[in-house]
């Protein structure tokens, strides 16, 4: 199904393997979309489209998939099992669950494209099945932004430890509307928010997440870590908010140091927490965000006009 609004073209798709239905969901600008991919992955909570998104009557740069659109990229947000539109099976969602549907995806998305190579950009939990499909498959990406990454001693986990028993007494659990808007305060002062942002997410979370897996959840207070900086040889930025409970530099510029490509890039955001694309540093976030991005493509286009 395909919809155009403002020069921005959305479709849907759904990619079928092991018994799973996928659900993923697409942006571009203009009449071609065959530009270069960029593949968000989602977090522990929200499935895909709601978490990058987002469509805020008056308010429209907190659209990551519109921002990116509009960038030049064409953008897709999938929905991992368990997630928004995708199969819900029964038991635990694992991290490795996760990882093998988004290589199904990416190779849908590569065959569709006639394309060689892909984006991805994870964010919070999206960064260890992310960084689980890199580590695997590396050559099926160009570029690589870990925004949020936890590591073993973040703050947020270990809040989540004395909850491990809840977690594997129940595959799913329900998650109220205002249950949702709590992760925007966290670490973060409520300065960085904005009451509209955060009602609207509550409210389409609310209604696509009826029930959130617990598995990934259980992955991250029990087999931390999940990624190894070593095996990541891609092009790779790490980024966080500075009021991130999850993501700090304490944390993270170990992980950082030890990335075996040369080009990598380390960025800090003021003004934002954990929902940085969705709180008062999102601009800033997505102008990193597309300057990585954008940034070896400039490089091949000059090297064509010297040739040229």
């Amino acid at each position: 199904m395909q919809s155009i609004t403002l020069d921005i073209i959305s479709s849907e798709h759904w990619v079928e393997h092991s018994g799973i239905k996928l659900y993923i969901y697409e942006k571009c600008q203009g009449n071609s979309c065959y530009k270069p991919i960029v593949i968000l992955l989602h977090g522990s909570a929200t499935a895909g489209r709601e978490s990058f998104d987002l469509q805020v009557s008056g308010k429209p740069s907190y659209s990551l998939m519109d921002v990116l659109a509009e960038g030049g990229f064409d953008v897709f947000a999938l929905d991992i099992r368990g997630f928004g539109r995708s199969s819900h099976p029964d038991g635990h969602i694992t991290t490795a669950d996760a990882s093998e549907d988004l290589n199904a995806v990416v190779d849908y998305i590569l065959k569709l494209k006639k394309a060689k190579k892909i984006n991805l950009l994870g964010w919070s939990w999206g960064t260890q099945y992310g960084g689980m499909f890199i580590m695997n498959h590396p050559e099926k990406v160009a570029k690589y932004v870990s925004y949020a990454q936890m590591h073993i001693d973040s703050a947020d986990l270990v809040k989540r430890k004395p909850k491990i028993e809840i977690f594997r007494k129940s595959p799913y659990v329900n998650i109220t509307e205002a249950g949702w808007k709590g992760r925007f305060y966290s670490m973060a002062p409520a300065e960085v928010n904005d009451s509209d942002i955060i009602d609207e997410y509550a409210k389409v979370a609310s209604l696509v997440e009826f029930r959130t897996p617990t598995g990934p959840q259980l992955d991250m207070v029990t087999i931390m870590p999940m990624v190894s900086p070593r095996l990541l040889s891609v092009p790779t930025m790490l980024i966080h908010g500075e009021h991130d409970d999850v993501a700090d530099m304490e944390g993270l510029l170990p992980f950082f140091k030890q990335l075996p490509n040369s080009y990598k890039r380390y960025v800090i955001i003021p003004g934002a927490g954990h929902m940085m694309h969705l709180q008062k540093g999102h601009r800033l976030f997505q102008q990193e965000v597309i300057g990585f991005l954008k940034a070896q493509l400039m490089r091949v286009s000059l090297l064509l006009f010297m040739i040229y």
